[in-house]
């Protein structure tokens, strides 16, 4: 087989935020500008709503795990109000949702519930394999002693020493 040249990777290309030139910066600091005043009843409920998430982001930067089962847990309990929020478009009804605590409630339980799961799951198989490990040495001793008695303490014994 022949080798493929391979190139050595360009410095120019180390980070993408350098390619911008200047006026393309201004013009899409511009866009997200108009972007979220054109959406602002849903941005306040993203904000607000996704917090814990934020949080992990910050706080945790390496467990990327944690971000996406706590993110996406609290994505879900967020997406509700986003639905409600998408039928009367206001300030007043993002206020509305955000000021009721059990919106909030469950939009901060969905991100907790996701916690929970990442915390425990981990453990719960854990537990799992004890319990197929203690059948499985049931079945063993249960098979032992069966042998024991069809050939005798004395061949069990005999092959116990052998093997210590």
């Amino acid at each position: 087989m022949s080798r493929i040249p391979r190139r050595k990777p360009s410095n120019k290309n180390k980070s993408a935020y350098k390619i911008l030139s200047l006026p393309q910066k201004i013009l899409l600091i511009f866009g997200l500008i108009v972007g979220t005043i054109s959406m602002l009843p849903a941005v306040i409920v993203i904000f607000i709503g996704m917090l814990p998430t934020l949080t992990v982001l910050i706080t945790d930067v390496k467990n990327t795990n944690k971000l996406v089962i706590v993110g996406g847990f609290n994505l879900s309990g967020v997406l509700i109000y986003i639905f409600n929020i998408a039928n009367n478009f206001t300030v007043d009804h993002a206020f509305f949702l955000i000021c009721n605590i059990f919106n909030l409630i469950i939009m901060f339980g969905s991100a907790a519930i996701g916690l929970i799961i990442y915390c425990e799951l981990p453990n719960f198989f854990v537990f799992i394999s004890k319990i197929s490990a203690q059948k499985r040495l049931k079945t063993i001793d249960a098979k032992l002693e069966k042998l024991t008695e069809e050939w005798g303490t004395e061949v069990v014994n005999k092959r116990s020493e052998k093997e210590n």
